[in-house]
């Protein structure tokens, strides 16, 4: 099945009860791509991770306040754009959850998980405000 580039959009308000529906939605597009599922696992581990950070830690759970998350299917790969309305952060000021006097603390490590699993992360500032954090996985060549 060859894939042409399709973009799937979904802007949501601040609030943890559209995590499963996410989750429905990421799974249907990471088995219509093929990924295996260990690889599907971690994509689903890693938008979810996104948004409830950029939930969260962006928009302070303000339900007035959305959050765009951008699927781009092409062929051979996904990319997942996530912007929330935030105050925005510097990317720099993430503390390393590896470090010892970080081992045992209970937050902090959805970063890293997100770097850990995909091909591609980056973040930035938005200009009109908030962060955007822009990932990508490719397909395993068979």
């Amino acid at each position: 099945m060859g894939i042409s580039s399709n973009t799937i959009e979904v802007i949501l308000g601040s609030s943890f009860e559209y995590l499963d529906l996410l989750q429905s939605l990421t799974d249907s597009i990471t088995s219509m791509m093929a990924f295996d599922t260990d690889t599907a696992y971690w994509i689903g581990m890693s938008v979810r991770e996104s948004v409830i950070n950029a939930m969260s830690h962006g928009n302070k759970m303000d339900v007035e306040k959305k959050v765009d998350i951008r699927f781009e299917i092409s062929e051979g790969q996904l990319a997942i754009q996530v912007d929330d309305q935030g105050n925005g952060f510097d990317p720099k000021s993430i503390a390393d959850p590896l470090d010892p006097q970080n081992l045992l603390k209970p937050s902090g490590r959805g970063i890293f998980y997100i770097r850990s699993f995909m091909d591609e992360v980056q973040m930035c500032r938005r200009p009109e405000g908030g962060m955007q954090l822009r990932m990508m996985k490719r397909l395993a060549q068979k």
